[in-house]
């Protein structure tokens, strides 16, 4: 496809509503106002449609979320919102300064690379009937260093006053911790900035709760 006409096409997200992956890429185009269209990928339903060769063709890790955009296809949720933050004009999601901007980094990597991963479906799906105890381990353990640094580093939200991927990666994961009955009260940093960022518009339009694949009684 020519260059220039892959780029005035709307971006195609391959997600599914309560992947937090996926919810950040959502939080991601949201905040930076950009129109897409949604295929959803039921890891569930069928033993999983993430395993099949269709989708394996898309994303070889079998994971959600992929984004095919301006003529290519990229998975990996960190990979695709700073690929949306340095392609897309509006709201900066990496600070200029360079400190703020490896701070930032540094809260994405801790949760994405050490909380969700250790809690994600195909991990629990493994551990069995321990999942819920297993994954309230390594939540509470990632909140626990989360905690003091969000205590150094946040202002209004994560890293300052404005608005980061930082925070793009913080709301699902509190997501997670609620959904596997983690005490958030013995986190009041982290509780404080999830209660101000759930409540602006590129966050709640983004929510689980209202997405196409959403089941019905999971809307709210």
């Amino acid at each position: 496809m020519h260059t220039s006409l892959a780029c005035l096409m709307k971006p195609v997200l391959y997600g599914y509503f309560r992947s937090s992956c996926s919810w950040r890429v959502r939080i991601a185009f949201a905040l930076k106002c950009i129109e897409y269209d949604q295929v959803p990928v039921n890891l569930i339903k069928d033993g999983g449609q993430q395993l099949t060769d269709q989708y394996k063709a898309l994303n070889p890790m079998q994971q959600v979320p992929a984004v095919s955009i301006d003529g290519i296809t990229l998975s990996q949720s960190m990979a695709i919102v700073q690929y949306i933050d340095e392609t897309r004009p509006g709201l900066r999601l990496l600070p200029a300064d360079p400190k703020q901007r490896a701070q930032v980094r540094m809260i994405c990597d801790l949760i994405a690379s050490g909380i969700q991963p250790l809690q994600n479906l195909y991990v629990i799906q493994k551990i069995g009937a321990e999942k819920v105890q297993w994954a309230q381990h390594f939540i509470n353990r990632g909140f626990e260093a989360l905690e003091p640094i969000l205590k150094q580093t946040a202002g209004t939200y994560c890293v300052g006053n404005e608005i980061s991927m930082a925070d793009i990666c913080l709301v699902p994961q509190v997501y997670n911790a609620e959904r596997f009955k983690v005490d958030i009260n013995h986190f009041p940093t982290i509780k404080r900035l999830n209660q101000t960022l759930i409540e602006l518009e590129a966050f709640k339009v983004s929510h689980p709760s209202c997405q196409p694949d959403t089941p019905d009684d999971l809307r709210t």
